[in-house]
């Protein structure tokens, strides 16, 4: 599913992977879930293996802290399983459901500690950080290494809110309504904040980083 670019957004544009349900629709989920509502520890045991990944990548993006991402996980699947029965497929996806869980738990966090925004050490989680140029060239290969601590001290400036944007938008290649529907807003508000974001990372980086930066993505 593609959506039209935004006029307003910089011409370096991250490349959206398709969200991982998009792609696969998880034929045996519901067969999955009925047998977790059976109490069948193998399907519980199935149904983390497949969505903690791509939870910790969101938990992450949002927190920057890998053991508060942990943290956050873990409270997000004890809460998914011990609700189940209350997930409505009617309603939505169940990925979407999870990420939901997740962004309300990160939310959480934040509120429980004053949570840093210069823990970058793994921003390649994002999914947002420029492709590795080809091994043949030393030149492109260092100013990859010079544009990950631009792209880093960039996003740092970001609220927890636009990081919310960029995590789900780019770490999980949602559409702009499947972000609005995890986040409680508007899909216009989702548009906007992916915007806001891509402005302020443009403010931050120097034109000449941005220029690279655009180079880089096109190969």
């Amino acid at each position: 599913m593609t959506e039209a670019r935004i006029t307003s957004e910089p011409p370096f544009q991250p490349r959206v992977e398709p969200a991982v349900e998009r792609a696969t629709n998880d034929p045996d989920l519901p067969d999955l879930i009925a047998r977790c509502l059976a109490g069948d520890q193998a399907a519980f045991a199935a149904l983390y293996e497949r969505y903690a990944p791509a939870l910790y990548r969101l938990a992450y993006g949002v927190l920057l802290d890998p053991h508060d991402a942990e943290d956050v996980l873990q409270e997000s699947m004890v809460y998914a399983f011990r609700n189940l029965a209350r997930y409505d497929a009617a309603r939505g996806a169940f990925r979407t459901w999870l990420y939901t869980i997740t962004i309300s738990r990160c939310r959480n966090a934040r509120r429980r500690k004053w949570l840093p925004t210069v823990t970058l050490g793994h921003l390649l989680t994002l999914g947002v950080e420029p492709p590795t140029p080809p091994a043949e060239s030393p030149e492109a290969r260092a100013t990859w290494r010079e544009l990950q601590a631009s792209l880093a001290e960039a996003l740092r400036t970001l609220s927890p809110r636009l990081r919310e944007a960029v995590a789900l938008r780019y770490g999980q290649g949602l559409t702009y309504r499947e972000m609005a529907e995890i986040i409680d807003c508007p899909q216009k508000t989702a548009e906007s904040r992916v915007r806001l974001a891509h402005e302020q990372l443009r403010k931050a980086m120097s034109a000449a980083d941005q220029a690279a930066l655009e180079e880089l993505w096109s190969l």
